[in-house]
């Protein structure tokens, strides 16, 4: 069973306040499943449903069960887009359960061969638009809301040939550590969640340029698992949630070898 929220009372006395939850890069991968898993088990008006991809997104708000799918078609690495976002939640005043912050890409290949555009991208979408999205949310959220950050077990040591994208999980992984402090009087949980590879469209992106790391599809694992992980772990206002075995000695053997003995290993030419 979900967690049950009690229904606050909308200030204007407009009957009980709408209860939602907003998920960024909703329209495929760990976003899309978690968009379906929270229809599935909690209590919700809405669900909140951001990115670019408004068709995809579409069909899957027609898919819920329980809750209606509201689409928001934005560019979230672009300031004026999540402007967009903002100006709803001002004008509707709903109370936000959860915001999980999904949206984000990564691009292999070493600092010095991939394009400077690209990665400036990477950082405007990872960090920029992560941290914006959870400091606009943050004041339509209460006791029992829950922040459910992707960040990456790529964020537990530095990666040549994933440098950038590593280092901006690096940020959200510290940040919602950080911030889950700083939230705990209110009540407000915050889960940074580290998945190693998972089997989604991320690593058709990620070596649509530069050279593949193919031993990364050797751990492979399912959205729907990490998802699924991501939530039970949430619900036990724990701060970090990964999944499996492999990733969890990963992140045992990241924090006891030292980084620059790690990184010998590493062969990127």
């Amino acid at each position: 069973m979900g967690l049950l929220f009690d229904h606050n009372t909308n200030k204007k006395g407009s009957g009980k306040m709408k209860k939602i939850a907003i998920v960024t890069g909703a329209s495929s991968g760990l976003g899309k499943d978690f968009v379906r898993q929270l229809d599935r088990k909690y209590e919700l008006d809405e669900i909140w449903m951001i990115a670019r991809r408004k068709e995809k997104m579409k069909k899957l708000a027609h898919s819920l069960k329980n809750s209606k799918g509201v689409v928001i078609g934005a560019d979230l690495s672009r300031r004026e887009e999540i402007n967009k976002v903002i100006n709803k939640l001002n004008d509707e005043k709903p109370r936000v359960l959860f915001l999980v912050n999904s949206a984000g890409f990564g691009k292999i290949g070493s600092f010095i061969e991939l394009g400077l555009d690209e990665q400036l991208d990477m950082i405007d979408l990872n960090i920029k638009a992560l941290t914006a999205m959870t400091y606009n949310v943050l004041p339509y959220m209460s006791k029992g809301s829950k922040i459910i950050q992707i960040a990456s077990s790529a964020a537990f040591l530095p990666q040549p040939g994933f440098n950038i994208y590593s280092a901006t999980k690096a940020y959200v992984f510290h940040f919602s550590k950080a911030l889950g402090i700083e939230l705990k009087n209110k009540g407000i949980g915050v889960l940074a969640v580290c998945p190693g590879p998972v089997k989604t469209e991320f690593f058709k992106v990620a070596s649509s340029k530069g050279k593949p790391l193919d031993w990364k599809s050797k751990f492979m694992v399912q959205s729907k698992d990490v998802v699924a992980q991501a939530l039970k772990d949430s619900e036990q206002n724990k701060m970090e949630s990964v999944y499996g075995v492999t990733m969890k000695l990963f992140k045992i053997v990241s924090r006891i070898i030292p980084h620059r003995m790690i990184l010998k290993m590493f062969k990127w030419n």
